[in-house]
């Protein structure tokens, strides 16, 4: 199965259990705690079409990885056939919080539900496994690993060793769980990037940005000082995980952060083009005519493909959507009004989108309201100020169409800072934890801007 292939819950599912069995951990409790985990991360809401970095996608990608590295680093003799038992446990559930308000994880409380859900300690009794042991590995994927968030960390590693009855007496056996919990810490960041090509870990990077709260201008940048740090700060433990992952898998971690940097690069020299060279860049509404053009469309595509996958709306029949008479539709062009297309906004009838919004927005059905999707803009070009030129003419292009609302997903921050501004725009729903909110505007030029 090639590597780009895994990237689906079901193929990894599937490639865990292979890789369960190869070493001999085919016990039933091993693909039980597995069905178990998939469900109910399904049933918080944090499956596979979750928007959040921290999803059941990457709790598989985590625990895949951690197996392989792990069977790698058992023939070198520096895990163990139990060690492996404890990784696996603890990389499952490393991310789980099923009420969390936030993205980000909050590892306490993945301990807490792990030490008190019967199911869970009926699975670690049939492995015979200690529970304090797996609440220690899961505390050390606490990121970042600095100050006070490491401080206390420490502190209740130190406190779940002391309790098991296997490590409290032996301070070796102590120290060796403390470099598990780290082994499991460094998979937990390298994973992703290990098993797809640069458009999945452009998709991993989006997702994690939003989950820190960056700004997509600056994804590269902190992407960059992401991997930095993992390449020299842990440098140890970093060349141990990557020596012990296939030449593919390690390849493709390699091959990610060189895009990154080289996509800095890039941006870097769009600035430049835009402040020094002045550049212009230019909303457009598009002719019936240049719509119907399928090298117009691919051009489309290819910026939309650089979304985040829950911010692809009409992904099936995005060239359709594109012709559709309906679709309200400019682009931002780089030059002159014949440029190269560097983003657009398109949008259409709310009642042509089957998302959440049908289930509480009280102008559903009315045919009043023109919902905008998420503006796409070719990477390097956030932050340049043509995002807000081409939703700008996007609300011109609705209110002139007759409708009396435009509503979209962004960011709570956004949105209220939006508010703040006097904008005229209103949060009509709020969704924890990814906080990707729902909100909606009145339509006329004077607050459309």
């Amino acid at each position: 199965m090639l590597l780009q292939q895994l990237i689906e819950s079901d193929n990894l599912k599937e490639k865990i259990l292979e890789t369960l069995s190869k070493n001999g951990l085919d016990s039933p409790c091993y693909a039980k705690i597995l069905d178990y985990t998939i469900s109910s991360f399904d049933e918080a809401g944090r499956g596979k079409d979750y928007y959040g970095y921290h999803n059941i996608i990457h709790e598989l990608e985590v625990t895949y990885v951690t197996l392989i590295a792990a069977q790698w680093e058992s023939l070198q003799n520096y895990i163990t056939l139990e060690d492996m038992k404890y990784l696996y446990f603890a990389a499952l559930f490393h991310d789980y919080d099923p009420q969390k308000m936030k993205e980000k994880p909050h590892e306490e409380v993945a301990v807490n539900f792990v030490k008190t859900d019967e199911t869970i300690l009926g699975f670690l009794k049939d492995a015979n496994l200690d529970v304090n042991i797996i609440a220690a590995l899961i505390l050390r994927t606490t990121y970042p690993w600095s100050g006070e968030l490491k401080e206390k960390a420490e502190k209740n590693i130190e406190k779940y060793l002391s309790l098991s009855d296997l490590t409290k007496n032996d301070s070796n056996l102590k120290e060796h769980y403390k470099k598990l919990g780290w082994f499991l810490s460094v998979v937990d960041r390298i994973s992703g990037y290990s098993l797809g090509n640069f458009n999945h870990a452009l998709e991993l990077a989006n997702k994690n940005a939003y989950a820190l709260g960056w700004h997509p201008s600056v994804l590269a940048k902190r992407s960059i000082v992401y991997f930095e740090d993992l390449l020299s700060n842990e440098t140890e433990m970093c060349d141990h995980v990557l020596h012990a992952l296939p030449k593919p898998m390690r390849k493709l971690f390699m091959d990610n952060v060189l895009a990154f940097l080289k996509l800095r690069e890039e941006e870097l020299m769009i600035q430049s083009s835009l402040v020094y060279e002045n550049v212009k860049i230019f909303p457009v509404i598009e002719t019936t005519k240049t719509r119907q053009n399928e090298e117009f469309i691919q051009t489309l595509r290819t910026i939309y493909d650089e979304l985040p996958s829950p911010h692809q709306f009409k992904k099936e029949n995005f060239a359709d959507s594109i012709r559709d008479p309906n679709t309200i539709l400019n682009t931002l062009r780089l030059g002159n009004e014949k440029g190269p297309i560097v983003g657009f906004a398109k949008g259409g009838p709310l009642e042509d989108y089957k998302h959440r919004a049908q289930n509480f927005d009280k102008n559903y059905g009315m045919f009043n309201t023109v919902f905008l999707e998420p503006i796409a803009l070719k990477t390097g070009y956030y932050g340049q100020g043509g995002g807000h030129e081409i939703r700008v003419l996007f609300a011109i292009q609705a209110d002139a169409k007759g409708y009396k609302f435009l509503t979209s997903f962004a960011p709570r921050e956004r949105i209220q800072k939006r508010i703040e501004r006097q904008e005229g725009i209103e949060s009509v729903k709020e969704f924890s934890p990814d906080r990707w909110d729902y909100y909606r505007i009145t339509l006329n030029t004077n607050n459309s801007r």
